[in-house]
């Protein structure tokens, strides 16, 4: 696995079609993401979800089963089954390239049976005013695993695994209730993000982790996966919903295990940039997180066009405050079009953004499939109404993903001095290219720029073809590029 100028592929989305197309599709493209310059891909939950066969991942049932058996109303998850699986992540690793499985182990649904138990009702608005009133009543929290019969794990999860539910029976009421119970204290717990007063309960049956049980039954897990499918790493999800030290103490034990140092990527959904700091601080800096913050700034200067700064774009990211633990991203399966956090870059911004992220020396890059591939599905809105959406394939795409393999080395330069059009350049090494960098949301963008007396009397042409002339630069290495309108260009060295 090339990990020199390394590059993430989220390899699905939220509406990736039904009835086990993913994991054979993963092998088949295994050999050409290798050939374009993919090191690591994220694959979805690969685990039974509460809806079975047809569940995107996110609904946790049971972590053991990786289409395996016969549970939810069908074998095989809605990307394939086990051996797909294995087999799929066998063929990434054949050609060199790494795979991230998607752990979500903050709640559990779909339990198989019902407890009788105490709860307490917590606002839903602020999760600290907790009711003294005590409410019996069943709760669905018992998950025993029937068909699966205590093959590979004997655990069973009941309700002192968990410490709230956001439905109850018997009285039948809907919100957010507290369990009562001697195992995990009172309250939420702590190290968790703020919102919502705290913001520990998500949805499901929230998993409490001060059970000391849960928590090595988690390790165990990891232990059990990383052995059946030899994944390269984690990517996390939900952590602001998850106490900190939890992470901090499961990260440790599995880069302790593992044959190789894992890559693992968190997602702590926040545009501020110092609650990401924050968490960054509580694990000891021991997983990367995505850069939400950069993508809403893609976002904001896909809509505003020419009234957004370029030169200011960077403002307030986790890739420029803390370049280390940074893996920036321009679209994911909760921003894209109808789905929860809903936040589309427009498609004519994409290169740009791309641009950014792949060609420059900071950050671990994540292309997301649609943008790739393409996608295109239909779902309900917010308001009521049916949408057909079209993600198209973003051309200049796969040339910007073999560009940072190829040009992106070397001491990068930035002339981030317009509000319309910016610039950076990659000076290259002795033996690997750089590249010229330029990029305008409104007219036409040029900049005469000093490249030093290295680059004195050489020669570049646009690798995206985006303009057809040839630059030039003069004995004393300087050089004038220009772009389209509302576009980017990446001038290499000609032969």
């Amino acid at each position: 696995m090339d990990m020199r100028n390394p590059t993430l592929l989220q390899f699905f989305h939220w509406y990736y079609p039904e009835g086990g197309q993913l994991w054979p599709e993963v092998a088949d493209r295994a050999a050409s993401l290798a050939e374009t310059g993919i090191s690591l891909v994220w694959l979805p939950p690969a685990y039974k979800g509460e809806s079975g066969g047809y569940s995107v991942g996110y609904d946790s049932y049971d972590l053991f089963d990786l289409g395996e058996f016969e549970q939810k109303g069908s074998r095989a998850t809605k990307y394939g089954d086990k051996e797909q699986l294995i087999a799929a992540i066998e063929a990434l690793k054949a050609h060199g390239v790494g795979t991230l499985l998607d752990v979500v182990v903050n709640h559990k649904m779909g339990a198989d049976e019902k407890e009788r138990v105490l709860v307490n009702r917590a606002n839903p608005d602020n999760r600290e005013e907790i009711s003294s009133e005590v409410i019996e009543a069943d709760i669905w929290t018992r998950f025993t695993f029937p068909a699966r019969g205590g093959q590979h794990s004997k655990f069973v999860w009941d309700y002192k695994c968990f410490n709230g539910v956001d439905h109850i029976e018997n009285p039948d009421e809907n919100g957010v209730f507290k369990i009562v119970n001697d195992y995990t204290g009172d309250g939420w717990n702590e190290q968790v993000d703020d919102e919502l007063g705290n913001f520990d309960y998500l949805m499901g049956a929230n998993i409490d982790f001060r059970n000391h049980a849960v928590t090595e039954e988690l390790k165990y897990w990891a232990r059990w996966v990383m052995n059946e499918v030899h994944c390269s790493g984690f990517r996390l999800d939900a952590v602001k919903h998850i106490p900190a030290w939890f992470y901090k103490e499961w990260i440790e034990h599995v880069q302790e295990v593992a044959e190789q140092p894992l890559f693992i990527v968190a997602e702590y959904w926040s545009f501020e940039v110092d609650k990401l700091m924050q968490y960054i601080d509580q694990v000891d800096g021991k997983t990367m997180l995505f850069d939400a913050p950069l993508h809403m700034n893609f976002h904001q200067a896909s809509l505003q066009g020419a009234d957004y700064d370029l030169s200011q774009i960077f403002n307030d990211t986790l890739v420029a405050r803390d370049p280390w633990h940074a893996v920036t991203i321009v679209a994911n399966h909760d921003t894209q079009p109808l789905q929860s956090l809903e936040a589309p870059v427009e498609a004519w911004f994409k290169p740009l953004a791309y641009a950014l992220i792949l060609l420059r020396e900071n950050g671990v890059p994540t292309v997301f499939y649609p943008d790739l591939y393409g996608a295109s599905y239909e779902d309900e809105g917010g308001d009521g109404g049916q949408y057909r959406i079209e993600m198209p394939v973003i051309p200049e795409l796969d040339t910007l993903i073999r560009a940072r393999r190829d040009y992106a080395h070397g001491v990068q330069t930035e002339w981030f001095d317009h509000p319309n059009c910016v610039a950076f350049a990659r000076s290259g090494t002795e033996e690997l290219p750089g590249c010229v960098v330029i990029m305008s949301n409104g007219d036409e963008g040029e900049k005469t720029l000093e490249l030093g007396e290295g680059l004195a009397n050489k020669r570049w042409h646009d690798l995206l073809g985006h303009r057809e002339e040839n630059v030039e630069s003069d004995e004393h290495g300087n050089a004038t590029f220009r772009c389209n309108g509302g576009s980017v260009s990446v001038w290499v060295l000609s032969e």
